[in-house]
């Protein structure tokens, strides 16, 4: 996947957030300030952006382009995004907000589109850091060597170094797939079956590891070996994206399977200040405590999820009950746990449990894997695959449709 962007880099916390009226109630204190001064202390400028700054609209929605020093009219419709491999948020999809919103994902993003973000591989559990295990031979108990998600993802490590952002697709609409040019015939030609973008994709979310230079995606020539992985990886998918990518429906939503369906057992706590550091896990039980509040069942393999070593529960919960940042906009939040977080609680808990129940496919997978025979670099070399071209490894030119530019004027690309 040749073409890749680095992360969102933000700037600034406010324009983030778990709940959208918290984003509108952030904004409408910035507009109706008077002074300069005071809105630029609520905006908390950076040496990219600043109340002044003129910037085009990001590509798909219709936030105003003059500069926020005069800006006087509503919020602009937040939108989910991914923020970090398992945690849906909202955002505002202003320009003017943040330092680098890469608009080439924004330009591709949509109907069609699944991202891949690349994960830091982060600190093993030291339980488990005494196996041992080699890269490419086992699921990494530190977490994913990548997440893939149908919403726009910005790409935050919770620890480590971030990764890189590939789009599956070059174009919007699911065009163009982003794969060196030749990939797709040559797997089909070594594989016997007519290999798909999304084929690929789904290989990749199950087989793809940690190795010593990054991200490893190993490449079988067994056929069976890449149905099994194929067929495994669209399973993967359909979880990571929230039943968006590879469903039956759009209905068809996860769910643990027996009727395990986690519940709120006992009422959470509404003030969010009693949460901040009352969150513990009964194994025995397979319950979530937060603080007087329990969820059940929750199964240990839900509790034990993590990403880039980060404990994927622990980390939701934080963000929303620890201290506010230090701008006065970050303070503008619920006092409240909002109804809407324990449905996305309840979600998250369920499909962190059913990926984990896949871990030892994972494991059987990467075994058959390595005992047998594996496409090499220097066999995509030959056949003339790679190295891609480097026009593959940059953004593709969109001419389909106008976007705005600074203070109203359209922008050709």
């Amino acid at each position: 996947m040749p073409w890749s962007v680095a992360p969102l880099r933000a700037g600034r916390a406010w324009p983030l957030a778990p709940d959208a009226a918290s984003l509108r109630a952030r904004w409408d204190a910035l507009v109706r300030c008077e002074s300069a001064e005071e809105r630029a202390a609520l905006f908390q400028p950076s040496r990219i952006r600043g109340l002044h700054t003129a910037v085009p609209q990001l590509p798909g929605h219709d936030a105003p382009t003059a500069p926020l020093a005069a800006e006087r009219g509503p919020c602009p419709e937040p939108v989910r995004v991914l923020h970090g491999p398992f945690d849906q948020q909202w955002l505002i999809p202003d320009h003017r907000l943040i330092d680098a919103a890469r608009p080439e994902l924004w330009r591709v993003a949509g109907p069609g589109q699944t991202f891949v973000v690349e994960q830091a591989r982060g600190p093993v559990p030291a339980a488990r850091a005494a196996e041992g295990r080699a890269p490419l031979r086992d699921p990494d108990p530190a977490g994913p060597a990548v997440v893939c998600s149908a919403l726009l993802p910005d790409g935050h490590a919770p620890a480590g170094r971030p990764g890189r952002i590939r789009p599956l697709f070059r174009r919007p609409g699911g065009r163009e797939p982003n794969l060196a040019p030749g990939l797709l015939d040559r797997l089909t030609d070594l594989l016997g079956r007519a290999v798909s973008a999304e084929d690929f994709l789904a290989w990749t979310t199950a087989a793809a590891a940690h190795g010593a230079g990054g991200c490893a995606v190993p490449l079988p020539l067994s056929p069976a070996v890449w149905d099994t992985g194929v067929a495994l990886g669209r399973r993967m998918l359909w979880l990571y994206t929230h039943g968006a990518r590879c469903g039956r429906s759009p209905e068809d939503r996860p769910k643990l399977p027996g009727g395990r369906r986690p519940y709120v057992r006992a009422a959470l706590p509404s003030n969010l200040r009693a949460l901040s550091g009352a969150l513990r896990y009964d194994a025995d039980e397979e319950t979530l405590h937060l603080g007087e509040g329990r969820i059940a069942p929750v199964p240990a393999g839900a509790w034990e999820f993590r990403a880039a070593g980060v404990r994927v529960l622990e980390h939701w919960v934080d963000l929303r009950s620890a201290p506010a940042p230090a701008g006065p906009l970050d303070a503008i939040r619920p006092a409240l746990w909002p109804r809407e977080w324990t449905s996305d609680l309840l979600e998250l808990i369920t499909v962190l449990a059913l990926l984990a129940e896949l871990r030892p496919q994972q494991r059987e997978l990467a075994a058959r894997l390595s005992e047998g025979q594996q496409l090499t670099a220097d066999e995509l070399r030959t056949a003339g695959v790679l190295p891609a071209p480097a026009a593959a490894r940059h953004p593709a030119s969109v001419l389909d449709h106008h976007e705005e530019g600074p203070n109203g004027q359209f922008a050709l690309l």
